[in-house]
């Protein structure tokens, strides 16, 4: 990290991840993968599919075969648990705004402040467990103020 970036907490909070979070992918211009605790979300003890991401990048959003190959003006920072169950999406004019939303969500991930059992209609109950150990909420606790758990 450059003197510039431990004097600016943007520009540190751009080129490392927040606690528990791994730099997966940074491609220079490009997307950028960031990996929540891959030494838990392993073949050993979850499948590596859980392994829950943050995806920075400016590929089309649209729903359809190979439209996330189209690249946009716009950035997109998105947290992922699984291929298909995606949570938070947020969207930025540059890369470095979106590398900087990112580490935010993926923060915000970590300090339980995202709703993430509430992305699931048959929640994995032992892997939502386990998030909720990680990222300091009682087993079942819906959100951060302590919500009702799942009934």
């Amino acid at each position: 990290m450059s003197d510039d970036a431990a004097d600016d907490p943007e520009a540190a909070d751009s080129e490392s991840a927040p606690a528990g979070w791994t730099v997966w992918n940074d491609e220079p211009g490009g997307r950028r993968i960031l990996a929540y605790r891959p030494d838990v979300f392993n073949e050993g003890n979850f499948h590596a599919a859980y392994l829950p991401t943050v995806f920075v990048w400016n590929g089309s959003r649209a729903n359809r075969p190979g439209s996330s190959q189209i690249r946009t003006e716009t950035w997109h920072a998105v947290l992922r648990l699984e291929p298909d169950v995606e949570g938070p999406v947020e969207e930025f004019d540059t890369r470095e705004a979106a590398v900087v939303g990112g580490n935010e969500l993926a923060r915000r991930f970590a300090d339980g402040e995202v709703e993430y059992r509430d992305l699931y209609q048959v929640p994995p109950e032992a892997y939502l467990d386990k998030l909720d150990e990680l990222t300091g909420r009682e087993a079942g606790e819906n959100g951060a103020q302590g919500g009702p758990g799942d009934e």
